[in-house]
């Protein structure tokens, strides 16, 4: 009989890092002026957000949260990252694995919760003008903030719990951070429940969005047809960022999806973290730019503020 500690091994063992030497040091400094900048451009846009009054509608407030979650997920992601490129283990103790499991996926899941209410903000906005304002208040507002954050905190929160509770029979990941199908695969026992909540996480919180959103867009697309090209030019305006958003998004995830449908050591290892850290990477560092320069209103926030902080010193 198999003693407690080979069932829930006290610590995981993080496989997929590969051993580059000195220019691991060379990968470290790259990866750290990624986050930097993930951090400072999404700062940017919130402040420019909080701090600009004329940004303080529904569409902006979205965007901002989208900054936040950007943030979030990142906190959750670079520092163990850039710990494990410049260390030669790379044990991660069993807690902070579960606690890393949770914070990517509900960043992930949140990303898609906000990307869905900001594609029915753009549906109202562009399809029913005149409702807007009654529609859109700040309260309404405030409750889809709210249902965004809390439907992925109790769905992923679950489906963390019962990977939790499973019996493992081995401690090693083949992937460069916690994620939770590998650390199911190693389960001593049936895993049937597991699955099923995978399957109505993921069809829930993923696959409903994204036929949310190309619905909404449908409409608008439909919409559009009808009314002028000036119509056309400005819902393209306002919706653009947000199209490239989704996009860059979706791509990005369905990489880690089929990551999980693939045993990662029978993949070459350039791929597999190519496609394990395209989530976490490519979104937080492409929203604020196509938010900051795709958005005249935003972008033209943020050219006032340079323009004052050299002024301001003279």
């Amino acid at each position: 009989m198999k003693s407690n500690s080979s069932l829930n091994p006290p610590y995981f063992q993080l496989t997929l890092f590969a051993d580059f030497g000195p220019l691991r040091y060379l990968f470290f400094i790259l990866c750290l002026f990624i986050y930097v900048t993930i951090v400072s451009a999404n700062m940017v846009i919130i402040l420019a957000v909080f701090l600009e009054k004329s940004l303080h509608q529904p569409m902006y407030i979205f965007i901002s949260c989208l900054c936040v979650n950007s943030l979030y997920g990142s906190a959750g992601f670079f520092p163990r990252f850039l710990q494990d490129i410049v260390s030669d283990s790379h044990f991660v103790s069993r807690p902070l694995c579960f606690i890393q499991v949770y914070v990517i996926y509900t960043y992930a899941s949140y990303e898609l919760t906000i990307l869905t209410i900001m594609a029915y903000d753009r549906f109202i906005a562009i399809c029913q003008p005149l409702h807007y304002h009654s529609k859109m208040t700040f309260k309404w507002v405030q409750v889809l903030v709210l249902i965004a954050v809390l439907y992925p905190v109790f769905t992923i929160g679950f489906g963390v719990y019962l990977t939790v509770k499973l019996p493992l029979c081995g401690n090693k990941l083949n992937r460069m951070f916690c994620s939770n199908w590998p650390v199911v695969q190693l389960s001593c026992v049936d895993t049937t429940p597991n699955n099923i909540a995978g399957q109505f996480i993921t069809v829930t919180g993923i696959f409903i969005p994204l036929f949310f959103v190309l619905y909404t867009y449908l409409r608008i697309l439909l919409v559009c047809r009808r009314r002028s090209s000036e119509f056309r030019g400005k819902a393209l305006q306002t919706c653009l960022p947000h199209i490239v958003s989704f996009m860059t998004y979706s791509i990005s995830l369905f990489c880690e999806l089929s990551l999980t449908r693939f045993e990662a050591d029978q993949l070459n290892p350039s791929i597999a973290v190519i496609l394990s850290l395209a989530y976490l990477i490519i979104p937080p560092l492409n929203n604020p730019i196509v938010y900051g320069l795709g958005l005249p209103q935003i972008k033209g926030v943020i050219l006032r503020c340079l323009k004052k902080g050299p002024a301001a010193e003279i």
